[in-house]
């Protein structure tokens, strides 16, 4: 990247939950966080944090939380058998959004179904869109967008299969938040950004290895650090580029203490500069 031209992954932040040092307040993980070199720092929700000191944390660092994470979309997902389970995950939904909304936050990360025994492809499909429907006045109410996450899901597989579940609703407010490293076990992660193009609303900068997944199983692949799995990030910041994006990357990774996460800030930041 030229000095002219924004970077890509222009701000990072991270993940509430990979901050394993004991004994810290919400005020003193926002003040590591900010000493490390982090823009920003995304939380679960809905949660058990008090908004009021997140928000405290926020505003005496400086730190920005650019977005929150739904927390329930796993346990209770919109693809569901039993309607009840998935008013319980719209429910949940709609009050990560006004949470989002009262943290300054752009975006609720959302699974938007499972595929599983009881719930074939073609179901969760329709369930998925029906019930996102239904969340997406929310989202023009609180001025917070949806960003779908690609996960290990068994849905939505194909880019061109994701951006078209994305235009299905002809609403501004839902796009994607991109995993890179959910991707690479089935194909290049500059082929969904391709098919995505701005669709994508933030990242996910996560790390796999190709070979560690042949060597020792499937989830092992995630077993490797930043920087030293299969992803191509100078093809992964290019890609970016070409389809104008330039805005948040979220690193999840595994987390840590101080001295952890200072690494995986220096890992980052020479993903960034790729």
């Amino acid at each position: 990247m030229t000095a002219q031209t924004p970077r890509p992954l222009a701000k990072l932040s991270l993940k509430w939950n990979m901050i394993e040092e004991d004994g810290l307040s919400i005020l003193e993980k926002f003040q590591l966080t900010k000493d490390l070199g982090f823009d920003g720092i995304e939380i679960d929700s809905p949660g058990d944090l008090p908004l009021a000191e997140v928000i405290a944390a926020r505003d005496k660092t400086g730190l920005t939380v650019p977005g929150v994470v739904n927390c329930q979309h796993w346990q209770l997902p919109l693809t569901d058998p039993d309607p009840a389970v998935r008013q319980a995950c719209v429910d949940a939904t709609i009050a990560a959004l006004d949470e989002a909304q009262q943290l300054g936050a752009t975006t609720v990360l959302l699974v938007p179904g499972v595929v599983k025994p009881g719930t074939s492809y073609k179901t969760a499909y329709e369930l998925a869109v029906s019930e996102i429907a239904r969340i997406l006045p929310h989202t023009d109410r609180t001025g917070v967008s949806l960003a779908i996450e690609n996960v290990w899901n068994d849905f939505l597989l194909s880019p061109l299969e994701a951006a078209r579940f994305i235009d299905t609703f002809e609403h501004p407010r839902i796009g994607w938040y991109f995993d890179v490293g959910n991707v690479l076990r089935y194909v290049r992660p500059v082929d969904w950004i391709e098919a995505l193009g701005q669709r994508i609303f933030k990242i996910d900068m996560k790390e796999f290895s190709l070979k560690k997944m042949d060597a020792e199983g499937t989830w092992k692949g995630f077993d490797v650090a930043l920087g030293d799995g299969d992803c191509d990030w100078p093809a992964v910041n290019r890609a970016l580029s070409a389809v104008g994006y330039s805005g948040w990357a979220s690193v999840e990774m595994p987390g840590g203490d101080r001295k952890h996460l200072a690494d995986l800030k220096a890992r980052a930041d020479r993903a960034v500069a790729a």
